[in-house]
């Protein structure tokens, strides 16, 4: 890691009370007390107290986020010396620490949160050898348990994924993997593109600085041949996606820089769960939010009846999760609940839970 990169950085009080700055050179780093005229990197805390809680090992990741929301700590320099040195600084966290579950045949055993669920990586001589569904033991935390009508409900200790987890290990190994820059090799963008032969024509491998030069040159062209706001840019629907991806992020600020036309997003996610709480329970920001993602508990304790319109959750689960809710939904019919159906189908959901069936027809 030290190897990657020859630079100055300095960590300092934001009013430059305090400061040390470390000499990068091939490997090897020196300190020295006191503030460097021009370091490459600086990262300045607000106060004391938040520099030796961020750079303490195994600091509260709560309190990292507060600080680092609330402008108690900014870093400065290129992005890609910043971005080396705080994954260097990050290495305190675990230097000396052992990663893993020995497992009698030999494999090691971690954990990975895929975005289709938790797994178990059992991996052996740097290769992913099988991944299956984590299983919870006594050493594990205790599940959460919701107390509805005089009964009590605790999931099953065992984590459920959407089927497309299951295949990281095809994926990560896949010949068709894109691990760099490819372009089409009758493609030039400064002559000839030949469109005709898309997903005809075999790619050859290219630099990260020519895909670059390509993109900011198709960003050009676009601009000067078909005018400002010809450039549409499609937002995701969730906050997680970060400072690039979500609506409410840099991506908005480059898609001002260039200028673009703005995709209408509709409240397809969690935001439609926001403006649906002000109807069902009157919150809003003006009166108070409820801090829950969920209603399990809720809907356990007090609803007589589940209507299911257009809704299939048996058969459209896994996007980000496996078949967890099928676990709650019994619940529910184990209380007594009414499920009422509402699809042209006699869909999964219907067959396996029962109730009420309304065979509308289509687009009436």
């Amino acid at each position: 890691m030290l190897r990657r990169h020859d630079a100055i950085t300095q960590i300092q009080l934001k009013d430059g009370s305090i400061g040390r700055h470390f000499i990068v050179r091939d490997g090897r780093v020196r300190a020295v007390s006191g503030l460097h005229p021009k370091p490459d990197v600086v990262m300045m805390f607000k106060n004391v107290d938040t520099a030796l809680m961020m750079m303490k090992p195994n600091p509260d990741m709560g309190e990292v986020v507060h600080a680092a929301k609330n402008f108690l700590v900014q870093v400065g320099g290129s992005d890609p010396l910043v971005v080396w040195w705080m994954q260097t600084l990050n290495f305190m966290l675990k230097a000396g620490l052992k990663f893993g579950t020995p497992q009698r045949d030999g494999t090691i055993r971690y954990t990975n949160l895929t975005n289709g669920g938790p797994l178990f990586v059992y991996v052996r001589d740097g290769r992913i050898v099988r991944v299956t569904p984590i299983d919870l033991d006594a050493k594990d935390a205790p599940s959460w348990t919701v107390k509805a009508r005089g009964r009590e409900f605790t999931p099953r200790r065992q984590a459920v994924v959407a089927p497309h987890a299951l295949a990281v290990k095809s994926t990560t190994y896949s010949e068709r993997r894109l691990l760099y820059p490819m372009k089409r090799v009758d493609f030039d963008p400064n002559g000839e593109r030949n469109p005709q032969n898309r997903g005809i024509s075999k790619y050859e491998r290219i630099s990260w600085d020519e895909a670059l030069d390509i993109v900011a040159n198709e960003i050009r062209r676009q601009k000067r041949k078909y005018g400002l706001g010809s450039i549409f840019i499609p937002f995701s629907s969730h906050h997680q996606w970060g400072n690039i991806g979500y609506y409410l992020s840099a991506l908005t600020r480059f898609g001002n820089l260039i200028g673009f036309t703005r995709m209408a997003a509709n409240p397809d996610s969690w935001e439609g769960w926001y403006w649906g709480a002000m109807h069902h329970w009157g919150h809003s920001q003006r009166v108070g939010v409820a801090a829950n993602y969920g209603t399990i508990e809720d809907c356990l304790q007090h609803a007589e009846q589940i209507v299911f319109w257009s809704s299939d959750p048996e058969s459209t689960f896994g996007a980000y999760s496996g078949q967890e809710s099928t676990q709650r939904r019994r619940w529910a019919r184990e209380l007594g609940m009414d499920f009422i159906h509402i699809d042209p189908h006699y869909n999964s959901t219907a067959q396996h839970f029962g109730g009420r069936w309304i065979p509308i027809r289509p687009q009436t």
